[in-house]
C-alpha cells in the first residue's frame, strides 16, 4: 500500500469519528427536557384529562402537574418543555374515578390509545419501549392472579396430606415464576425505570436452614436479622425516579417503624445509614430526611423528640435542607431548641417558684429517689380529669415508691387553684407557681399544652417525658428494671 493510501485512510477514518462526534454531540445539543404525549381515547369524547404523579405514597396522594381537554373525538396532547422527573404517572378523566398509570421519563415522546371500558390493559402505546414493558408487566400480573386464585382454591380444598403439599409446591413455584418475570427483565434493562421499580418491589427471601448459635441450638432471631439485614439490598436509593412511584414510603415505613428497634439510639443509627444511601440525590435524600423528621415528631413513642432534635443539628443545621426556606428553617431551629434542654437523659433545668404563701422552692431542693414534676392548670379541663387520676395512681399502685410531686401551675385564677387542692385532697404535693413569670419554664420544658408531667431520678436527670396515668406505673416498672440490671 503506497504512503499516500494509507494517509488516505487514516484522514478518511479521522472524519468519520468527526462527524461521529459531531453527530453525538448535535443529538445531546437537541435533546429535549419534558414530554409530549399524544393522547387518543376511543370511548370518551369532551372531557377533561389530567396528568398527575406518586410521590412517595400510593393513592390517592397525587400530585397534579398538567391537564388538557379532549376534543369531540377525544384527542388531546399533553406537553411540556421543562425538566421532568420521571416516574409512574397518572392519567385521571374528570371524573376523578377513571384513570390508568403509565411510565413518564425526561424527554419522552409517544402515544396513547386508550379504551377506558378494558382499563388497566387497554392502552396501547407507539414509541415506548418502556411502556410496552409495562403493559407487558401488568397483563402477566392479571393472568398471574388469575392462577394464583386457582392454586389456592386447590390448596384449601386439599382433602388430604399429599394434596396439600402438592397444592403447596404448585403455589411455591407459582410465585417463583413472578419473580423471574422480574429478575429477567432487569436483566435486560438494568437502566430502565421499570428495573428500579421491580427491585424496589422485592424483598429478601429468608433461607429455611438458620444460624446455629455455639450452644448447638437454633438462633431463633435469624428470620428477622437475615430479613432486616437484606432489606434494602436491592433497592435504588440513587434513582430519584423511584420518589414519584407509590414504593418508598411504605418500604421505608415497614423499615424503621417495623424492624427497626424503637429505642433513640437505633433509630438514628438506622436514620443516619438511610440518608448515606440517599447523599448526591435530590428527592431520594429530600424525602428520606422529611419522612425521618416527620416520623420523629409525630411518633408517641416516648424518646423520640432526641432523634428530631438529632435531625435538625447534624442536616437542617448543616444546610442538607436546600429546599426549606429560611423561614421554614427556623421553624425546625426553633422547635428544637425548645426540646433539646429537656431531652430524656438531660439534667432536669432548674426551677424557682414560690408557693401561695410566699415560701420559695427549687426543684433540686426536692429531696426523693423520683420526682414528678408537672405542669398544669386548674381551669383546664383535661387537667381537672388527669390530676387527680394521677394522684390515685401514687396513693394505690406506688404508694411504696419514694416519689414526691413538684406541681406548677400554668394558667388559672388563685382561688380555683387553691379550691382544687383542697377539694381532691392534693396537699402532699408540693404546688407552686410564677407569678412575676421569671422562670421561663414554658420555654425551657416545652410546656405548649397541660398537663405536661417529667419524671425525674434522685440526681434530677430526666427519665421520662410526657406521660399521663395510664403508664406512669409501667413508667416506675420499667427504671427500676433497669436499675436491677445495672446492679
Amino acid at each position: 500500500m503506497s504512503k499516500r493510501s494509507k494517509i488516505g485512510n487514516t484522514m478518511k477514518q479521522f472524519l468519520c469519528a468527526l462527524s461521529a462526534f459531531v453527530l453525538f454531540q448535535t443529538t445531546a445539543l437537541f435533546a429535549k427536557d419534558g414530554y409530549k404525549i399524544k393522547i387518543k381515547f376511543t370511548d370518551v369524547t369532551d372531557s377533561t384529562v389530567f396528568l398527575a404523579h406518586y410521590y412517595g405514597k400510593p393513592l390517592p396522594t397525587i400530585y397534579k402537574t398538567d391537564s388538557a381537554v379532549l376534543d369531540k373525538n377525544g384527542f388531546a396532547i399533553l406537553q411540556s418543555d421543562k425538566e421532568t422527573l420521571g416516574g409512574i404517572y397518572i392519567l385521571l378523566l374528570s371524573d376523578k374515578k377513571t384513570y390508568l398509570e403509565f411510565l413518564l421519563n425526561n424527554g419522552d415522546d409517544f402515544e396513547m390509545t386508550i379504551t377506558t371500558s378494558k382499563l388497566p390493559l387497554g392502552v396501547n402505546f407507539k414509541n415506548s419501549p418502556e411502556n410496552d414493558g409495562f403493559i407487558g408487566y401488568l397483563k402477566f400480573l392479571n393472568d398471574f392472579g388469575t392462577k394464583q386464585q386457582v392454586l389456592t382454591n386447590q390448596f384449601n380444598n386439599a382433602k388430604n396430606p399429599s394434596d396439600s403439599i402438592a397444592s403447596r409446591n404448585k403455589l411455591v413455584a407459582h410465585a417463583k415464576s413472578l419473580s423471574d418475570y422480574r429478575k429477567d427483565y432487569v436483566v435486560q434493562h438494568p437502566k430502565a425505570l421499570l428495573t428500579s421499580i421491580f427491585n424496589g418491589l422485592e424483598v429478601p427471601v429468608v433461607p429455611e436452614k438458620g444460624d446455629v448459635l455455639p450452644n448447638g441450638k437454633k438462633d431463633s432471631n435469624f428470620a428477622y436479622n437475615y430479613y432486616k439485614a437484606h432489606y434494602w439490598d436491592h433497592f435504588n436509593f440513587k434513582d430519584d425516579r423511584i420518589i414519584h412511584t407509590p414504593l418508598y414510603d411504605a418500604k421505608i415505613e415497614e423499615y424503621m417503624n417495623k424492624l427497626v428497634l424503637p429505642i433513640p439510639d437505633s433509630v438514628i443509627k438506622e436514620g443516619d445509614a438511610l440518608l448515606a444511601k440517599a447523599r448526591g440525590t435530590k428527592e431520594v435524600f429530600k424525602y428520606t430526611l422529611w419522612w425521618l423528621t416527620h416520623n420523629a415528631e409525630s411518633s408517641k413513642i416516648m424518646g423520640m423528640d432526641v432523634v428530631f432534635v438529632h435531625l435538625v443539628e447534624n442536616y437542617y443545621m448543616k444546610g442538607d435542607a436546600t429546599w426549606l426556606s429560611r423561614e421554614e428553617l427556623n421553624k425546625y431551629f426553633e422547635r428544637a431548641s425548645k426540646i433539646a434542654p429537656n431531652l430524656i437523659g438531660n439534667v432536669a433545668p432548674e426551677i424557682a417558684m414560690e408557693d401561695l404563701n410566699k415560701v420559695k422552692y427549687t426543684l433540686s431542693g426536692v429531696k426523693a429517689k423520683y420526682t414528678l414534676l408537672i405542669f398544669w392548670d386548674p381551669t383546664c379541663g383535661h387537667c381537672t380529669k388527669e390530676i387527680p387520676a394521677v394522684d390515685s395512681v401514687l396513693k394505690s399502685s406506688l404508694k411504696n415508691k419514694d416519689i414526691k410531686v413538684f406541681a406548677v401551675k400554668t394558667e388559672g385564677p388563685e382561688n380555683k387553684w387553691t379550691d382544687f387542692i383542697e377539694k381532691n385532697n392534693l396537699k402532699k404535693w408540693l404546688h407552686v407557681y410564677d407569678p412575676e413569670r421569671k422562670s421561663n419554664y414554658r420555654s425551657t420544658y416545652d410546656v405548649y399544652s397541660t398537663p405536661v408531667i417529667y419524671v425525674l431520678d434522685e440526681k434530677k436527670i430526666i427519665k421520662a417525658k410526657r406521660i399521663d396515668h395510664t403508664n406512669l406505673v409501667s413508667v416506675f416498672e420499667m427504671l427500676e428494671a433497669k436499675e436491677k440490671e445495672k446492679k
